[in-house]
């Protein structure tokens, strides 16, 4: 139960229910604007879209309707997960998927005020079935830059490798990429990560930061080594900042390197629910606590069914989190993106006129630590 507040019939009653003050801060969450920095664009891809891409590129799925496909949904750690989440991408063919992909997740994003974006994408998962990586590509910056000029949402990208592909594969990707520099922001590692250390990419994250990419790296949720995985993404590879992340919490000095650092983590609590059993939400609110720079964002939210504000309000109310600790999390995001140094400013300012229009400060005094 929030603190505060009293239920008017049952511990879990209806929104219409709830106290005003409940709706009020889950209307603050909508209206919020927010940045994301941890979803993947395949990760995006809804049934109905999926169903749709399929009967145009004549390619057979083992559901015949949305309910049935979402049925199917049933997974409850990574490996599960990724097993379906792979044969969705059997649909993604050509430029048109592509670029149909990622403008269904802006429009989505746009609609729960996401002013900026940073979507990670897999090369190696296309170019393995004989998707060119300049078919790939091509149709994502074409949606981003659609979205920008009609909706103003701001975007980056961000190229992943998968970790259960060798280091070899990697670098061949990394090579791939050389004539798209600069549509790519960063770099970072996904998929299974069961006897797949960062430590395996160390060659090729270097060669990605002389070649001037920002670096990340998947530490997904109560995985083997966790925290041993987290310490190499640190002290062998130098990220930038950390997706998922929450087993740092188990190693006090990781805890204090990290806020010494400065890194951010990229928090996917919905997704936590389905592949870890549990939101993390207290982990967030103890991140928090410590200084951590926390975020929250979707990650794959068409197959862990929430997108930004679904997060969000599912972490204030598991962890019982104030408004104050709310916009942290904005600010975090914001300040650990890699937009530009001027965007960024004007990013940030949103929020700011945001929140104090909402009479959570007043212009010009901020609530929160930048």
């Amino acid at each position: 139960m929030l603190k505060g507040t009293e239920w008017f019939a049952s511990d879990r009653p209806d929104d219409h229910m709830r106290p005003k003050t409940v709706n009020d801060m889950r209307r603050f969450i909508e209206g919020m604007p927010k940045a994301e920095l941890h979803v993947h664009v395949e990760g995006t891809l809804e049934p109905a879209l999926k169903l749709e891409l399929a009967r145009r590129n004549g390619i057979e799925l083992p559901y015949r309707s949305v309910e049935e496909m979402r049925a199917a949904y049933d997974f409850d750690d990574l490996p599960s997960f990724l097993r379906v989440y792979y044969e969705g991408m059997s649909v993604l063919l050509t430029e048109q998927d592509f670029r149909d992909l990622t403008a269904a997740y802006l429009t989505r994003a746009h609609s729960q005020n996401v002013t900026y974006a940073e979507m990670f994408f897999d090369p190696q998962a296309h170019t393995a079935r004989g998707v060119a990586f300049e078919t790939v590509i091509r149709g994502i910056r074409r949606a981003q830059e659609e979205a920008r000029a009609s909706l103003g949402i701001r975007t980056r990208l961000i190229m992943c490798f998968l970790r259960d592909l060798s280091a070899q594969s990697a670098m061949a990707t990394l090579e791939e990429s050389r004539p798209y520099r600069d549509w790519i922001v960063g770099v970072g590692l996904d998929s299974d990560e069961s006897g797949n250390p960062p430590i395996k990419f160390k060659a090729v994250f270097a060669t990605a930061r002389a070649q001037g990419f920002r670096l990340t790296m998947h530490c997904d949720v109560d995985q083997e080594d966790s925290t041993r995985h987290i310490w190499q993404t640190l002290d062998d590879i130098g990220v930038d900042r950390i997706d998922h992340g929450v087993n740092s919490l188990e190693d006090e000095a990781l805890c204090a390197e990290i806020v010494r650092r400065g890194l951010a983590l990229t928090v996917c609590p919905i997704s936590n629910r389905c592949v870890a059993g549990s939101l993390k939400a207290l982990e967030v609110r103890r991140m928090l606590e410590m200084g951590m720079r926390a975020t929250v964002n979707s990650d794959d939210p068409a197959y862990f069914p929430g997108y930004m504000n679904e997060n969000l309000v599912a972490t204030w109310e598991a962890a019982e989190l104030s408004r104050e600790q709310i916009v942290q999390l904005a600010v975090n995001a914001f300040e650990a993106s890699w937009a530009a140094p001027e965007e960024k400013l004007a990013l940030r300012s949103e929020l700011d006129d945001y929140v104090a229009s909402q009479g959570a400060g007043r212009q010009g005094e901020p609530l929160v630590r930048g």
